[in-house]
């Protein structure tokens, strides 16, 4: 597992030459309403192993996974589970949603 900054990740999601990958938000659906990335994914962290067999058949294990939460502690720990489960290409996004809105949004509502 790879930690990410908000500015490397946005550099990332910027550049057409790169694989897109999953932002799997793993915040609660209040904290998802509040404010999210375009295009992320709402799983929140409890329900993932219930949910685990559904998120392999639609997202391969070579695949690139972003693991987001409100400042990175949550995420950290879905993206070492997501290891553990044979994800290979798993990253957290360090300070996550908060880092986001501070270094690459400002306009991003905050909690």
């Amino acid at each position: 597992m790879r930690q990410i900054s908000a500015t490397e990740l946005a550099g990332w999601l910027n550049d057409p030459a790169r694989p897109a990958p999953l932002l799997l938000d793993v915040r609660q659906p209040w904290e998802f309403d509040t404010c999210h990335l375009a295009d992320a994914r709402l799983l929140p962290m409890a329900e993932l192993p219930a949910r685990l067999e559904a998120l392999r058949e639609e997202w391969p294990a070579d695949a690139p996974v972003v693991c987001i939460c409100h400042h990175g502690a949550r995420s950290l720990q879905v993206a070492a589970f997501l290891e553990r489960q044979g994800f290979g290409a798993v990253h957290n996004l360090s300070g996550g949603i908060d880092a986001w809105a501070r270094e690459v949004d400002p306009a991003m509502p905050t909690y």
